[in-house]
């Protein structure tokens, strides 16, 4: 089977070269991978100290990112590498500064696995959420190198699990220790006789709560909201922006509207900005603008959403009419922001917790919309109430990120 395996993977790797010719997203990915051996060769000497850390995209990188924190003051003197499977991450945070390093995965192949392995060294490493690839797994495990699966989520239906899935249990062997998300991937991992592990929560909870301790404040945020009652749209795809568009279009309310599309292509933006009959302006056009007289402000860049979000008296996360579902409403609960989402969730635990919890609310079409936001608009103490339901289920569920560390201490490095 992994003989298999390895064949799939040589089979991806060549026709994703073809692809490259007609995508984009993966010419970056193949171009990026062009440059990872030469970049470790430069960056990482044969006497550095290095801990490794891998993100199959942005969200597990985000997720990840408080454990990096810890880890980079817990070992001073170690460089830091961060490796991306997607292209939709590298290229967000290829200039973090969180890392030293940061590059893409070599595909799963055995000699990637050993070239890799070879230039970076680790003494630590960590898989954050998912992504068991079998070649790099077994060779950690040859090099008997302590490797941590961090924020773990398993489900009945991975591969581990089936009868046919004897070579990816293997690979599980590879792991130090499993720090898993819930009791469910507790059960399933003890089934199959893994007892080195511990339920640790979301490390995204210490991530969006540390947040409430940094510098949000945006000027040009709180001249456009202007004390007026203001709902921000975040990462909203087509799906969202087409119900959204028809209440801000319709409504009758004292009430502003701050849109943060997922994709910021200028021709999707300017359609965005058409569509909309209220008076609207672009980040891109605020300058000497007198934002208190406008009603919409569409955000046409990346990187200050969070921010925005603690300007929100209510917040509406895209994603939520479209597969595999709704982005991260995490970064707006923990500012106490009431949240309104579309209808697939159930494969995010924390969404499926608000929506039973009552502090977001799920719509399914264009009259649930209307009523939610209304609702939402006229009614100041169910707002506060469904806030204060939000930020208190970020509270309550931080401190992955100390048990995480404080269980690495005891193991230490190789």
């Amino acid at each position: 089977m992994l003989f298999l395996y390895n064949l799939i993977v040589r089979i991806a790797g060549f026709l994703l070269k073809i692809i490259a010719f007609y995508s984009p997203k993966i010419k970056l990915f193949i171009e990026g991978r062009k440059v990872v051996f030469p970049t470790l060769e430069q960056k990482i000497k044969p006497f550095d100290k290095t801990i490794w850390f891998h993100a199959a995209s942005l969200g597990e990188y985000e997720q990840g990112l408080p454990v990096i924190e810890k880890i980079k003051e817990k070992f001073p003197l170690h460089k830091i590498v961060v490796t991306f499977f997607s292209p939709s991450g590298y290229e967000v945070r290829k200039n973090n500064t969180a890392a030293d390093v940061t590059v893409y995965l070599p595909l799963d192949t055995k000699k990637n696995a050993q070239e890799f392995l070879k230039l970076v060294h680790p003494d630590l490493v960590f898989f954050i959420k998912y992504e068991y690839w079998l070649n790099y797994l077994s060779e950690l495990k040859n090099q008997n190198t302590p490797t941590y699966l961090i924020s773990g989520i398993l489900r009945e239906n991975q591969m581990f699990f089936k009868w046919y899935g004897g070579f990816y249990r293997k690979a599980l062997d590879a792991f130090t220790y499993f720090f898993v998300q819930n009791e469910n991937s507790k059960k399933l991992l003890l089934q199959l006789g893994k007892t080195n592990v511990a339920v640790s929560g979301d490390t995204r909870f210490d991530r969006v709560a540390a947040i409430l301790e940094k510098n949000n404040a945006l000027d040009f945020i709180a001249n456009f909201k202007n004390d007026t009652l203001t709902i921000v749209i975040g990462s909203s795809w087509p799906k969202d922006e087409h119900l959204i568009v028809d209440f801000i279009n319709s409504n009758n309310y004292n009430v502003k509207f701050i849109i943060a599309p997922h994709n910021i292509k200028e021709e999707q933006i300017q359609q965005l900005k058409n569509s909309i009959t209220r008076k609207t302006i672009l980040f891109s056009e605020k300058e000497n603008a007198a934002l208190a007289e406008y009603d919409v402000l569409i955000i046409n860049t990346i990187g200050i959403l969070t921010k925005i979000y603690s300007y929100a008296d209510i917040a509406y996360v895209g994603g939520g009419f479209g597969n595999p579902g709704v982005h991260n409403i995490l970064e707006p609960a923990t500012f106490g922001v009431p949240i309104v989402i579309g209808p697939n969730y159930s494969h995010f635990a924390e969404a499926t917790a608000l929506v039973n919890l009552e502090g977001c609310t799920s719509v399914s079409n264009k009259k649930e919309l209307d009523a939610a936001f209304t609702n939402l608009i006229l009614n100041e103490v169910e707002r506060q109430e469904k806030g204060h339901i939000c930020s208190t289920f970020v509270q309550m569920n931080k401190g992955a990120t100390n048990m995480i560390m404080n269980t690495i201490s005891k193991f230490g490095t190789h």
